[in-house]
């Protein structure tokens, strides 16, 4: 686990104007928390993203009510990637009933200005949109066998008004495909 802080990356360059499975447009500023926003860059072609999704499904489900949105981004290319596609993402979203935005970065723009490489990397962003955590979700693609719930940590620092405790740590899955 990785201790170092977390690259600053100015708040203004976070904000982002997606598709999603929805049909609609939304922004960061549309679909911030008001007290902080979890971006969540995801693929559908990733095996470790699909460990992940009944997870984030209950991160959204429990973090609602403090005023924390999940949201999952998919930046992979659909022509190197097809089941990465917006109509794939559309069918997975509904088969797996997302509770969350999920959103499509056609050319990875995003992707880049976050600096996200791999699927999935999590980033949780404070009410101000400083990024207060970047990293893995937790430390283990099975459920059961979770010893450092990351994420779920920094959130709960986040919603009681405290310093994250670990700010950043070493994301693992699956490359994003450009």
């Amino acid at each position: 686990m990785s201790t170092q802080l977390v690259v600053e990356i100015d708040p203004q360059l976070l904000d982002f104007d997606l598709r999603g499975v929805d049909g609609e447009r939304h922004s960061l500023s549309t679909l911030a928390g008001r007290t902080g926003t979890v971006i969540i860059f995801a693929a559908n072609g990733c095996p470790t993203v699909r460990s992940y999704e009944d997870r984030l499904i209950a991160l959204q489900a429990g973090s609602a009510a403090n005023g924390v949105q999940v949201v999952a981004i998919n930046s992979n290319n659909p022509h190197l990637s097809p089941p990465d596609s917006f109509p794939e993402m559309v069918k997975r979203a509904r088969e797996r009933h997302f509770n969350f935005p999920y959103l499509k970065d056609d050319d990875g723009a995003v992707a880049r200005r976050y600096q996200a490489v791999c699927t999935p990397r999590a980033f949780l962003l404070d009410s101000g949109r400083k990024i207060a955590y970047s990293g893995r979700i937790d430390d283990s693609r099975v459920g059961g066998r979770i010893s450092h719930p990351d994420l779920l940590n920094a959130v709960a620092d986040l919603v009681a008004g405290r310093q994250v405790a670990i700010r950043r740590t070493d994301p693992f899955g699956c490359s994003i495909v450009w």
